[in-house]
């Protein structure tokens, strides 16, 4: 989606595409308001509808997580079951993108569902669309304006502002907001808020590209601005996007600037990272990392330029050390140091601890260190502790070190000062939420409670048999789980108990092909059929557990894309053929003729990635 035009020499995040299009209003009714304890109420500045704020996924205190909150406009009271199954749907995409995947540790989700008077939202689809007057004001042609386009899905930014302010804990600093609109026309805008239409066949894919703007601050990879018109040559110096450049290769790995560290590897987005022409609304004279991602297509992922700065916007919103032991005056050597952090959901943060600037080996990965076992000299001491998060989606050592992947504490202790005795019983804090299924390839958490003198132990098991996790951690991924379902229970002190399911058995997809002119099959090779001129593919996947489960598949090795039906409807099948179908002036579906080999595969709502499969397709 494109945000505002902006000028040539692209330098800042554009907010124009969130234009105000009405005046807002505060009318003060009372709406509800779910925090996952009892329910408050907390006056919604509406155009006559109520808002209910409603958790959908809570990793741990706002005031400490990335809050998304997802505003629904346009849906009345009767539309609301439409908006959570989009809600569901959005997600659920989302999920299965990088970092999103890795980091969904990280984020809360709210869904602020505002009751409107009218469904559907103005100029859907054509400016001589009715107008509607709904809370949010959302309007395609960026406000219902001639200058278009059509697909620039605009709100009320003060409105948005208004409503995202009912979810307590949450700020313009620790959160993100997303509006859905009620339509099935293809639209979102990106700036300080994302937007995107509902129920489009490619919906979902609308918001990670939007978030890319809004949360990451990327830049659109389009040779267009009005699509069917070139955007012509680019004009103006070095971009300061990060994945744009006017640089050769050689130039990027000699000034050892914007993507030199991923020159040359095989893209997430399919090809090798390199450099391709085109992008920032201009056919030439700029270049981009991949031939196509997430900014460029829509069904790909973010490359690995992308991906790197979305980790480090996601994890700056995001605290390392959630909580730590007090060290506002010196401690005694007699008690135990602490320290909460985040948890990403399929790694560990790296963890070290100094005392005096001696790495504390024995405490390596360690959330506790029991300064008793370390019989310090008498005097004072300076314990500190290191946490980063080792990602392999960072390479930049400047960002590695930021506060966003690395944050110190440190105490100073005093031998003479001695610990006062506390009543702090052992239990269970924060930990990865029991409330819906684990994947197989997830490291799950729990803290605990701190007594000042002891390091509570966690008792881990499966299916009541005990297994050897991490001090307060287990990674799943190294146990080679059968396939099932499993009951993961961390057990500490005198009775606490806190439980998992854990979903080990990978979703399957099933693929329909219109009728071959010839189907070839050998043992053990993949089926082969033969087409004489465009044919259709669809994926049915599934899984034993509820959720929205995606389907990928990808064509001769490039980057895997996202099944979602066909972009104008979502029921029918993707559709191949030679040259491609032409959809307001974009390619779907362009094979070539001769021989092409199609894998396919799903992705379940616990993350649990299914086993890719293949079949051979001759176009002839």
């Amino acid at each position: 989606m494109p945000r505002a035009k902006k000028a040539k020499s692209v330098s800042t995040i554009a907010t124009a595409a969130m234009l105000p299009l009405a005046t807002f209003t505060a009318t003060g009714a009372a709406a509800t308001v779910h925090t996952g304890g009892p329910s408050t109420t907390a006056a919604a500045q509406d155009e006559g509808g109520a808002a209910e704020v409603v958790p959908v996924q809570v990793t741990g205190d706002p005031a400490r997580r990335f809050n998304l909150v997802v505003l629904g406009d346009g849906y009345t009271s009767a539309d609301m079951p439409r908006f959570r199954a989009h809600l569901d749907k959005h997600l659920n995409d989302l999920w299965t993108i990088e970092p999103f995947k890795s980091y969904r540790g990280y984020v809360n989700v709210y869904a602020v569902e505002i009751t409107s008077g009218e469904s559907g939202v103005s100029c859907d689809p054509g400016l001589s669309s009715p107008r509607r007057t709904t809370p949010l004001g959302m309007a395609f042609w960026g406000g219902c304006k001639e200058a278009g386009p059509q697909r620039l899905l605009t709100m009320n930014s003060a409105a948005a502002k208004s409503y995202a302010d009912m979810v307590p804990g949450t700020t313009s600093a620790n959160r993100q907001i997303l509006a859905l609109a009620n339509s099935d026309t293809y639209g979102g805008a990106g700036g300080t808020y994302a937007t995107a239409s509902g129920g489009n066949a490619l919906s979902a894919l609308i918001t990670p590209h939007e978030l890319g703007h809004s949360l990451g601050g990327l830049d659109d990879e389009y040779d267009y601005y009005q699509r069917g018109v070139p955007g012509g040559a680019y004009e103006g110096g070095e971009p300061d996007s990060v994945h744009h450049t006017l640089l050769t290769e050689r130039q990027m790995r000699e000034r050892r600037t914007k993507w030199w560290r991923w020159l040359g590897e095989p893209s997430e987005s399919g090809g090798l990272i390199g450099r391709y022409e085109g992008g920032l609304y201009s056919t030439r004279g700029v270049w981009r990392p991949s031939r196509h991602s997430m900014m460029k297509t829509l069904g790909y992922y973010f490359d690995q330029p992308a991906r790197e700065r979305m980790t480090q916007r996601i994890s700056a919103k995001v605290a390392l050390v959630q909580a730590h032991a007090p060290n506002d005056a010196p401690v005694g050597a007699d008690r135990v140091l602490w320290l909460e952090t985040a948890h990403p959901t399929g790694h560990e943060l790296s963890i070290s601890w100094e005392v005096d600037g001696r790495e504390v080996r024995a405490a390596r990965g360690a959330r506790n260190l029991d300064l008793a076992r370390l019989r310090l000299r008498p005097g004072a001491h300076t314990v500190k502790a290191t946490v980063t998060d080792p990602t392999g989606f960072v390479r930049d050592p400047a960002i590695r070190a930021s506060a966003a992947l690395t944050q110190t504490r440190a105490w100073n202790v005093d031998t003479r000062v001695e610990t006062p005795p506390s009543e702090v019983p052992v239990g269970f804090g924060a930990s990865t939420p029991t409330d819906r299924a684990v994947s197989t390839d997830d490291v799950v958490h729990a803290e605990t409670t701190h007594p000042v003198r002891e390091v509570p132990r966690i008792r881990w098991e499966i299916d009541g048999r005990v297994v050897r996790g991490g001090e307060r951690s287990v990674d799943l991924g190294r146990l080679r789980l059968s396939p099932g379902t499993h009951r993961l229970t961390a057990r500490v002190g005198a009775g606490a108990v806190r439980e998992w399911t854990i979903d080990a058995r990978r979703p399957t997809v099933a693929y329909e092909l219109s009728r071959a002119s010839e189907i070839r099959r050998r043992p053990g090779h993949p089926p082969e059929y033969v087409f004489d001129g465009p044919f259709t593919m669809r994926l049915t996947a599934s899984d034993d557990r509820p959720g929205t489960v995606v389907g990928e598949f990808r064509v001769d090795g490039d980057g895997w894309y996202n099944y979602f039906g066909w972009p104008t409807d979502s029921t029918a099948p993707f559709r191949f053929t030679e040259k491609g179908t032409v959809i307001d002036h974009l390619s779907y579906g362009g094979i070539g003729k001769g021989r092409h080999t199609i894998e396919y595969r799903a992705i379940d709502a616990s993350g649990n990635v299914g086993e890719p499969r293949t079949f051979i397709a001759v176009l002839r």
